[in-house]
């Protein structure tokens, strides 16, 4: 009996622990679209709609230096990384794009935005079409140049803001 008790607790922590949700920060806000970079001249591709409801934007044409970060209000891992986000966003040394993918609904997308205390515009994968891109799983770090070359893929979660602050540095010789 002692057995089946100890298994059954180990059970329930180990699935409670993937459940928990951090508290809300509040303070995100969705931002305007308009201050991504894009070549013109790139005008097909992937078109992601903007979560402030007033513009898209062609994928490949998005230049950098910038780092792109892919992320689902689902995804415990990607709420772990958001401090790291938001402290290189306070930075104002680079520009983050928040691609949401597989969410319910934009209202959700919005809403996490505004919870996690995001200040980067994002945009709404809502059919799942930068999966090709990106791959099946989030949370994924892309890292582009000036041109909009991708030079880092980062697959997973990032796990501490000198992980991400030494790969800007790295990847896109930004000095943090």
């Amino acid at each position: 009996m002692k057995a089946i008790s100890a298994l059954f607790i180990s059970v329930l922590l180990l699935t409670s622990c993937g459940t928990e949700s951090p508290k809300s920060l509040g303070n995100g806000q969705v931002v305007s679209c308009s201050t991504i970079t894009t070549n013109a001249t790139k005008t097909s591709g992937t078109v992601l709609e903007c979560l402030d409801g007033n513009s898209k934007i062609i994928l490949e044409s998005i230049k950098g230096p910038a780092v792109i970060n892919v992320w689902g209000s689902w995804c415990t891992p990607c709420r772990q990384e958001m401090p790291f986000l938001r402290e290189l966003a306070a930075t104002s040394k680079v520009k983050i794009i928040g691609i949401d993918v597989e969410e319910k609904s934009m209202e959700a997308a919005r809403k996490f935005i505004v919870d996690q205390g995001m200040t980067w515009p994002n945009l709404y994968d809502k059919d799942g079409s930068t999966k090709s891109t990106f791959g099946m799983g989030v949370p994924i770090t892309w890292y582009l140049d000036l041109d909009g070359k991708v030079v880092y893929r980062h697959i997973g979660v990032l796990n501490s803001k000198d992980q991400l602050f030494s790969e800007v540095e790295k990847y896109l010789g930004v000095k943090l």
